[in-house]
């Protein structure tokens, strides 16, 4: 134990929604280029294409949708996976997507460490849980009294402010 007491703990700020979601859409702009392309390759490559229209309306992809039409449950799929992939590369190696990194955030563990790679693995699973409940799990962000999503609390992470680290007893 150091000569004067107990060293200060670190004081860590949760990220709220509305700087979370920014992280997200910014990341949202540096994926969808790249789905796109690897979605249109894949469909070059596999010969599958939707099917023609004259008007590609909400009808359209309603339609699509409904009869679960393969180039379409493929594009999602791959888009997704690209999705998927990519926020768990980012915060196993860095600990934040580069969205979060713009925005001055990271994901922490509930000692305040980086998360290990099977919390990142979990956490990325759980985004699936967020999407499944309709988006439900990122809202819960904005109600949260500790501003954690679904996916937070079933990997057992916070998203705290990066900038906002002090040297102070919690």
């Amino acid at each position: 134990m150091p000569r004067g007491g107990p060293s200060p703990l670190p004081t860590f700020y949760v990220a709220g929604f509305w700087r979370r979601l920014a992280a997200a859409l910014i990341d949202l702009a540096a994926l969808a280029p790249v789905m796109l392309f690897l979605t249109w390759l894949a469909a070059v490559i596999t010969g599958i294409e939707l099917p023609p229209a004259k008007h590609r309306g909400l009808d359209f992809w309603l339609d699509m949708i409904l009869a679960r039409e393969p180039a379409l449950v493929g594009g999602v799929g791959l888009a997704a996976a690209i999705a998927l992939i990519y926020l768990f590369l980012f915060q196993a190696t860095t600990g934040r997507t580069l969205g979060m990194r713009v925005l001055r955030v990271r994901v922490i563990d509930l000692f305040g460490d980086p998360p290990s790679i099977l919390r990142t693995a979990a956490r990325t699973a759980a985004y699936l849980a967020s999407v499944a409940t309709l988006g439900l799990g990122f809202f819960w962000i904005g109600f949260d009294s500790e501003k954690r999503a679904l996916h937070d609390w079933l990997a057992g992470t916070y998203v705290v402010r990066a900038d906002a680290v002090t040297q102070g007893m919690r």
